[in-house]
């Protein structure tokens, strides 16, 4: 990682080395120290955080379910209490909070770029599948086909058909999405912009990246809005936090911040620990902020009663074959899902090869989701497994899902993703759910989990097995 002063960073310990695992692992045992002393104590000895950090992320939600589901508010609480005061920004005169770093005056103030589309606005939800384009019945249709096979909850069909059968919710003039990792295939930018609403993109400085937004936008019914510091639009949220801080609180209109933000390695947790204090810093300014946040369906969630009938349901239905592939393995492969029957379930698609600082940087998203909906408006759903380009870089997991479907998972295309994600987006937006007395509650609403939360086993004892059929070229 570049070391260079301006830079969000981590803290240094009394060697003065700057580490992800030690951050990693410090935050986790901070979030559960007042609920758990247990289980922090238990965090802060993991001697191998890289592999170990599974049972500690499971552990923050499994915690989290006491008290009837409201301990989940409290150790959400802690943990982005932790990450903010333990993130630096660095410069020449020392090191800072990021809330400090946001109160400074910009080197380099930011200019806008605009882009205003010639097309006509859609005014209908058309959702991409499989080379056809699904509106109307043939929409509800796919929809209900989903809900059976345990692809997606009912809520997040119901959610659809809403949006569906009140065309003029996607006019969204009366707001503005700010797109923070504007480039990312799984954003919304692309369907805001054809339902006609204005964009305000932030990414990186590169033009391959602004050369496809800005053609997106060009044909697009929308508008446009990037900052510049130079010839290719563009910010670093990582170096220029107090510039883009500064210029956003210039855009007219009500914001609503999307987090979809994504970068390799150490670096995710933090840019998530950075665009967590850009929102914070926002909401603080400008109250009426709305939060976006698309939430990955490899991890560990609580899930509701009926979603652990349907996998149990699928387990005790195994064929013959499975059960002798689970006995040759010693008990290693085709584990069940949920070994008891209770409610909620708990949910663990945790992928090792996602690593610990994914798995934070996705878990300071969902802190502050559930943390901000408590007092303010904010859309939150799971995104089902797809097929990016980050995904397809891991070669493991890339053959993973294309094996997955033998146990009923289904991996979606980006563009149906994106399109889905963006459709819950506005029924979140136009019906602002307040915040369950249970944490859980809220993450489970209108998920789409691709499966994971249905299938009869434990996501990471069968994905081996779908990792050797997706290895396999198809005849």
């Amino acid at each position: 990682m570049d070391h260079s002063p301006g830079l969000t960073d981590f803290p240094a310990d009394e060697s003065g080395r700057r580490s992800s695992i030690a951050f990693g692992r410090s935050v986790v045992a901070d979030a559960l120290r007042h609920v758990d002393p247990a289980a922090a104590a238990a965090a802060e000895r993991e001697s191998d955080w890289r592999r170990g950090y599974l049972r500690h992320f499971r552990a923050l939600v499994e915690t989290g379910l006491a008290a009837d589901g409201s301990v989940g508010y409290e150790i959400a609480e802690a943990g982005l209490a932790s990450v903010q005061a333990r993130v630096r920004y660095r410069r020449d005169d020392g090191d800072f909070t990021l809330a400090q770093a946001l109160l400074a005056t910009p080197d380099r103030p930011l200019d806008t770029v605009e882009v205003k589309g010639s097309g006509e606005p859609e005014r209908e939800v058309v959702l991409p599948y499989r080379g056809e384009l699904l509106r109307g019945d043939g929409l509800r249709r796919r929809l209900d086909a989903w809900v059976a096979a345990g692809v997606i909850e009912e809520s997040c069909a119901e959610a659809v058909r809403e949006v569906a059968g009140s065309p003029d919710w996607l006019d969204l003039s009366d707001q503005t999405l700010v797109a923070l990792g504007a480039g990312t295939e799984m954003g919304p930018v692309a369907s805001v912009l054809g339902w006609g609403g204005t964009v305000v993109a932030v990414d990186l400085p590169r033009p391959h990246l602004w050369e496809r937004v800005e053609g997106i936008a060009a044909q697009s019914a929308g508008r446009l809005l990037a900052p510049a510091a130079g010839p290719t639009p563009g910010a670093d949220l990582l170096r220029d936090l107090a510039a883009v801080a500064q210029w956003l609180l210039g855009i007219d209109g009500r914001l609503v911040l999307g987090n979809y933000v994504y970068a390799p390695g150490s670096a995710y947790p933090l840019l998530a620990a950075a665009v967590d204090a850009l929102g914070t810093h926002l909401r603080h300014h400008r109250p009426d902020t709305a939060l976006a946040f698309l939430a990955t369906p490899t991890d560990v969630y609580a899930v509701p009663a009926d979603a652990v009938t349907h996998a149990r349901e699928r387990y005790a239905a195994r064929s013959r074959r499975a059960r002798a592939t689970a006995a040759l393995s010693g008990g290693r492969l085709l584990r069940p899902n949920y070994p008891c029957d209770v409610a909620p379930g708990l949910n663990d698609s945790l992928v090792p090869q996602q690593g610990p600082n994914y798995a934070l940087a996705k878990r300071i998203h969902r802190w502050r989701a559930t943390v901000t909906r408590r007092d303010g408006v904010v859309s939150f759903a799971v995104a089902p497994p797809t097929r990016t380009r980050s995904v397809l870089q891991n070669r493991l997991l890339a053959a993973a899902y294309a094996g997955a479907h033998l146990f009923d998972v289904e991996t979606f295309e980006p563009a149906t993703a994106s399109r889905l994600m963006a459709v819950l987006l506005v029924h979140q937006l136009r019906n602002p759910r307040a915040a369950s007395p249970a944490a859980w509650q809220d993450e489970a609403a209108g998920a789409a989990h691709g499966g994971l939360w249905r299938a009869a086993y434990h996501p990471r004892t069968a994905l081996p097995l779908a990792a050797v059929r997706g290895l396999v070229p198809p005849r």
